[in-house]
């Protein structure tokens, strides 16, 4: 990241705080301001745009509003990072895979369409939710 102010070095370690949860830039405002560090909510949005462009932040959009994640891969030329976002709890996991460069490759030449992975969310389980799916219709079919 070439440069960045106080206040995006705030916004940008509040967040790799908290690299598991996805915030909202009111959360993170609300952190900041607890943390004596008061930054506006509009200044809050201004440095996740930035980060978002540089690649060190994931945004999420739901119906809820827009979320955002911390990302510790760089955006430069890195097409590994997704995010997996369980249906069932809701949880969202960011992921580095390479295995996915194969179905980016064969979209982008057989298809011509080019996926942007950092923005792609993929849907399903998490294993704990899953795992439990399992057990429910193990116990429905005895």
């Amino acid at each position: 990241m070439p440069y960045s102010t106080k206040q995006q070095q705030a916004v940008l370690h509040c967040l790799e705080q908290r690299r598991e949860e996805l915030l909202t830039a009111a959360d993170l405002a609300e952190d900041l301001r607890r943390d004596g560090c008061p930054v506006g909510l509009a200044t809050v949005y201004r440095q996740l745009e930035k980060l978002e462009q540089a690649g060190r932040v994931h945004k999420v959009n739901t119906e809820e509003g827009a979320f955002y994640q911390f990302c510790s891969h760089d955006a430069n030329g890195h097409r590994d990072c997704f995010l997996l976002k369980c249906e069932k709890c809701g949880c969202i996991r960011h992921l580095d895979c390479s295995h996915l460069q194969t179905l980016y490759d064969h979209l982008e030449q057989d298809h011509h369409f080019r996926i942007n992975p950092r923005r792609t969310l993929f849907l399903g389980l998490c294993e704990q939710c899953a795992g439990k799916e399992a057990e429910e219709d193990h116990g429905t079919h005895q």
